[in-house]
């Protein structure tokens, strides 16, 4: 399967919004991390994660912010995570076609992925796939919805122009879901100061590439490599 794309019609008005009115709020973590552990907060992150996993379609613009910035602070977040079900989705991702037969079993691998690190966006966005193909939009649509807002709480975080003001991820794949969804091609991966800036081929596109900012991300990998 050369590629695999699923109907994103929410987050191309997410994305035309953001171009137009160039509104975006740097994440304030400090805030984030005081709201989810606060039991009485709208933001208290077991509730949120609950509702999230449930994969209900109200949670908020706000309540998903919260969750994807929250999930740093997060005692399962780990900046090198890989899918646990990793190997056995390779061979479903490079596939020419895809069986029938096969749907249910993928279903499986990337629902325990997803489990496993509920920003798994690459898989979120399989697994939607998948269920349209197996006929249950019911499902697609609300994986679809979870996919589009976490990508929304990215956008909100910045417009990528420079490190200052590039769009705050919790993993780096999310930086290459980013540019997939904007059918971009970066030639170069780069870290300018806390940012990864992944550059284009020069007069390709209007921009010559675009900023993440990986600060929090860089943090918690120290910690992770020489304890807090």
């Amino acid at each position: 399967m050369k590629k695999i794309q699923i109907i994103t019609i929410f987050l191309f008005v997410i994305i035309s919004s953001f171009s137009q009115e160039n509104k975006f709020e740097i994440p304030n973590y400090k805030n984030i991390q005081k709201e989810i552990q606060k039991k009485e907060s709208n933001f208290y992150y077991p509730k949120l994660l609950e509702r999230l996993e449930a994969n209900d379609t109200l949670l908020s613009k706000e309540e998903y912010k919260h969750l994807y910035f929250g999930y740093l602070f997060q005692p399962k977040y780990n900046a090198y995570w890989t899918s646990p079900d990793q190997d056995k989705l390779s061979k479903y991702y490079s596939s020419e076609k895809l069986e029938e037969k096969d749907y249910d079993q993928m279903i499986k691998l990337a629902n325990h992925s997803i489990l496993d690190f509920p920003f798994d966006m690459r898989n979120m966005n399989f697994l939607a796939y998948i269920y349209h193909l197996k006929g249950d939009e019911i499902s697609a649509k609300k994986m679809t919805i979870r996919f589009n807002k976490s990508m929304e709480a990215i956008l909100s975080s910045g417009d990528g122009k420079n490190c200052e003001t590039g769009f705050h991820v919790i993993s780096v794949s999310h930086e290459y879901v980013l540019l997939h969804l904007f059918e971009l091609e970066s030639n170069t991966q780069s870290l300018i100061d806390d940012c990864d800036y992944l550059s284009f081929e020069k007069g390709k596109y209007k921009v010559d590439g675009i900023y993440f900012n990986i600060k929090k991300l860089l943090e918690k990998e120290r910690e992770i490599l020489f304890g807090k």
